[in-house]
């Protein structure tokens, strides 16, 4: 079985990027979106979406894995900034068995603290207002 299938331009995030599904927008351009996880492995766990129509990094195009990877870090170094974790993980998934549960690329970035452990994605939603909170602080950090 190929990892690689038919784009399905109904997905949640292909949605998003149209803007016919809400998000807490933290930057976008004409390479990416990045928004906050509305169900977070921890505090200020946020995404980045490139916008070309991927169902991940081995269907991407290399001229926007590289744009891509740049927004990622330019985010992270920002999450960073702005929350103060102990670490960050940056993650990828590529393939329902890899943990992909969304088809189409997106990259996590997931703040990390000393003796807090990362809760399991998709567990429970989180509050609007914490994400909006923590939103501001992250693109304070990205001005």
């Amino acid at each position: 079985m190929s990892l690689s299938g038919t784009y399905d331009d109904q997905n949640i995030f292909a949605k998003i990027l149209r803007g016919e599904a809400p998000a807490i927008t933290l930057f976008e351009d004409d390479i990416a979106i990045a928004f906050m996880d509305i169900f977070p492995q921890s505090p200020g766990h946020c995404l980045v979406l490139p916008r070309e129509q991927a169902r991940n990094l081995l269907d991407l195009s290399p001229p926007t894995a590289a744009a891509a990877i740049q927004r990622v870090q330019t985010l992270a170094k920002a999450v960073e900034t702005a929350l103060q974790p102990d670490g960050i993980v940056v993650t990828q998934f590529n393939g329902a068995p890899a943990g992909q549960t969304v088809f189409h690329i997106h990259f996590h970035i997931i703040p990390c603290w000393e003796n807090v452990p990362r809760g399991r994605h998709g567990a429970g939603q989180a509050d609007m207002g914490e994400l909006k909170t923590q939103a501001e602080k992250i693109r304070s950090a990205l001005a």
